[in-house]
């Protein structure tokens, strides 16, 4: 009995064909899985920022003087009540404004950029009996893979100006 080493052509065709069948299946899913890495990567940046603007916002309200409080908008372009400006207790002079999809806080003279995924910027007065007590709404976006977006929406309701 002769012994032969080597692969028959039926063996070699089905290593080929596995493989072939592994490949177009194992690209596909390294897509998705790179999609759901981008996404689940995006949201928690998003969701970061966001919490740590609102946590900047709100601690900076807390310190107005509720009778120099303003909201207007930095301009035309702009949606109302995009910006707010007041007097801090210790006399400092704050704004927190959307411009383009920039959120600016500026104290005194000195602009500081917050975030540059900014969409949507409101503080509104939710009780018409209340001037202390403020709303925030956010709204941040930003580019996740071929042209599409992932947005996260935050509010902070009832921020309590304590002067």
């Amino acid at each position: 009995m002769v012994k032969k080493n080597g692969y028959t052509l039926l063996e070699m065709m089905m290593v080929v064909a596995i493989t072939g069948i592994l490949i177009s299946v194992g690209a596909g899913l390294t897509v998705q899985a790179n999609r759901y890495f981008m996404l689940s990567n995006s949201k928690v940046q998003l969701q970061e920022e966001g919490r740590s603007i609102l946590y900047v916002i709100t601690r900076n309200l807390r310190q107005a003087q509720s009778s120099t409080i303003t909201l207007s908008r930095y301009s035309t372009s702009e949606p109302y009540y995009s910006q707010i400006t007041f007097t801090t207790s210790q006399g400092a002079t704050m704004s927190f404004f959307q411009n383009g999809n920039l959120l600016e806080m500026q104290v005194g003279n000195m602009t500081k950029i917050l975030s540059q995924d900014i969409i949507y910027l409101a503080f509104t007065f939710p009780r018409s009996d209340d001037m202390n007590i403020i709303s925030v709404s956010i709204t941040f976006q930003t580019g996740i893979y071929q042209g599409g977006s992932k947005a996260l929406h935050m509010a902070s309701e009832e921020v309590e100006v304590m002067n």
